[in-house]
């Protein structure tokens, strides 16, 4: 698919320089703990492409659509071509199961609305896909 396609492009590209101290004295002081690592920029886009996943999985398997199932593989393929951290995998898995049940929570049946909120959803993953991969793509 298009959207997935365009998130083909490893993030792995990105890295973080950090700046490490000169070596000082063991007897002076202890040294500082590490800060904690800031997230990466491109994480909040992916936790957004996650959130639309999930929520388009639910409402396709809801209303019936032969495509039900293909958006928790194409949520499976983004972990796959990204290889986030375990931590970004959780958040990024968190994310994408909190679509699925927000709408789990708001829809029994398939409604115009939901089919409404389905084609929204694509239009914005379509979109922030390809802002993903013109940003942080190589």
């Amino acid at each position: 698919s298009p959207m997935m396609q365009s998130l083909r492009a490893p993030l792995s590209a990105i890295f973080v320089v950090l700046a490490l101290a000169g070596p000082g004295e063991a007897q002076e002081a202890a040294p500082m703990p590490a800060a904690p690592a800031a997230p990466a920029a491109y994480m909040k886009p992916l936790e957004r492409l996650s959130t639309i996943l999930g929520s388009v999985h639910y409402l396709r398997s809801l209303c019936g659509a032969d495509d039900a199932e293909s958006w928790r593989e194409r949520m499976n393929a983004l972990l796959d071509t990204q290889k986030p951290s375990d931590s970004e995998r959780r958040i990024l898995v968190a994310h994408f199961n909190g679509g699925y049940r927000a709408f789990e929570s708001t829809y029994r049946r398939c409604t115009p609305s939901a089919e409404l909120a389905v084609d929204r959803y694509l239009k914005e993953g379509a979109k922030l896909s390809t802002e993903i991969a013109t940003r942080y793509g190589t």
